[in-house]
């Protein structure tokens, strides 16, 4: 079953952000995505679950492997021509350990941070 995306109007589209980085952590593994705001699609997204990945990590749940999806997420953005996103946090999440580790290794790969 497809769902189709959110019909929103103009004037709530105009002050949407276009891009938004969210992250998701569990016990085991470490993704994050960019999600494009008006169409409500997933942009580009990179996860430690990925077979291609799983041979360069250590672990797939710690700060070094959560740096290396940001830095991977940074590289599939400046291919797909992304360059600026904004990032949501949950509630829970501080800018502290993985979460700071996935937004610096975006920010030190040229992708700005709204």
């Amino acid at each position: 079953m497809v769902i189709p995306p959110p019909v929103r109007p103009p004037r709530i589209t105009k002050f949407l952000k276009p891009y938004v980085l969210k992250m998701h952590f569990t016990s085991k593994y470490v993704s994050a995505q960019v999600i494009h705001t008006p169409t409500a699609t997933v942009s580009s997204s990179a996860s430690s679950q990925e077979k291609a990945l799983r041979s360069s990590l250590e672990t797939s749940r710690d700060v070094a492997a959560a740096a290396k999806i940001g830095k991977i997420l940074a590289e599939r953005l400046m291919l797909k021509d992304i360059p600026a996103v904004s990032v949501h946090l949950k509630r829970e999440q501080k800018y502290h350990g993985k979460v700071k580790a996935v937004i610096d290794s975006l920010r030190e790969a040229g992708v700005k941070l709204l």
